[in-house]
């Protein structure tokens, strides 16, 4: 539900101003002065494709035909669609390597929140749900396999994910305690108060609903994301609630973002017929209002960063994500 949109570069936005990208950067403290200048210092979109690999490979082993053959082609056909930005699993690799994780640690669970989200994403298109013809550039599940195998692939994906964490997840880098939290966290996530609770009020709510809309159907991810990514590499429970907050802001700012840049390239009657569907700040309160909403969260989400200046450099690629929600400096993934 959340990051679920790829759209190029947003040069038609107002941005911050980007320092050159071909810097090398050298030991910092990343205070809230030096944030922005630290993003454009790092290769994020090196560091990203190079995760984007590596977790697809790993969702491919995940994934294998068998019977009953549909549900699991349904299954690969949205977990390994080409274009996904694989959001979740990079920013819950990046959270773990910021405590000194390791990398390894934090592939089954990430492949773990890929699997959630795409689950996630087919429901959310469903004819009774959001409706949505079409995901990342390509037919819904429910288009190409009918509404009863898209349920059954999300139904099938769900606690697929979890027992790859409990399959796959190294025992000597990770304890079972922390194997527990991180599926528990996941579940609350997906959860009757996470983002289900967001699509029923989607669906159920009124326009002063938008903010708990946007929190759950978006931030929920980001901030289990983040969170899972922590507590595989043992961080302190303070530690925990501040990557939460961090992760949920991100989430939130990504969509809002996605929503100005649909905005903009839409015509008249594309408007409309938006403003009858779904909640978001753009269709309550226009794009300027809704860039504004965005500048807040980007502040907000470094804010909670700002907290882990003693671990250093590893915390550079969360600042990042943080400033490319915005900036859309270049694209991640295939589809458009």
């Amino acid at each position: 539900m959340v990051f679920s949109t790829l759209i190029p570069s947003a040069s038609h936005l107002y941005l911050p101003r980007r320092m050159p990208t071909n810097l090398k950067s050298s030991p910092i403290r990343c205070s809230s002065s030096s944030s922005s200048l630290v993003s454009a210092q790092f290769d994020l979109k090196g560091y990203w494709t190079t995760l984007i690999g590596e977790i697809n490979q790993k969702l491919d082993e995940a994934i294998q035909v068998q019977y009953p053959e549909k549900i699991y082609k349904a299954m690969r056909y949205s977990v390994l669609a080409k274009g996904a930005k694989r959001a979740p699993p990079v920013m819950c690799v990046a959270a773990c390597e910021l405590f000194g994780g390791n990398r390894l640690a934090a592939f089954p669970t990430a492949c773990a929140l890929e699997m959630v989200h795409a689950a996630s994403l087919i429901h959310d298109d469903l004819p009774c749900m959001d409706d949505d013809p079409s995901r990342r550039g390509q037919p819904s599940n429910h288009t190409i396999y009918g509404t009863d195998m898209a349920i059954l692939a999300g139904d099938a994906l769900f606690p697929l994910g979890f027992r790859h964490i409990v399959s796959h997840t190294p025992s000597d880098l990770v304890p079972d305690a922390r194997l527990l939290r991180v599926i528990a966290e996941i579940a609350r996530a997906v959860g009757s108060t996470g983002m289900a609770a967001g699509q029923f009020l989607d669906l159920e709510g009124g326009a002063n609903a938008v903010e708990f809309v946007q929190e759950k159907k978006y931030g929920e991810m980001g901030e289990c994301s983040a969170a899972c990514g922590g507590l595989l590499a043992g961080a302190e429970d303070e530690e925990i609630q501040r990557l939460k907050r961090y992760g949920k802001a991100v989430g939130v700012l990504y969509q809002v973002v996605d929503e100005v840049l649909k905005e903009k390239m839409k015509n008249k009657e594309e408007k409309e017929e938006a403003e009858k569907k779904g909640k978001s700040y753009v269709g309550l309160y226009g794009v300027e209002k809704a860039m504004e909403v965005a500048e807040e969260l980007r502040t907000k989400a470094k804010k909670e960063l700002d907290g882990f200046e003693k671990y250093g450099e590893s915390v550079v690629p969360l600042y990042s994500f943080v400033d490319y929600a915005i900036d859309r400096g270049f694209s991640v993934g295939d589809a458009s």
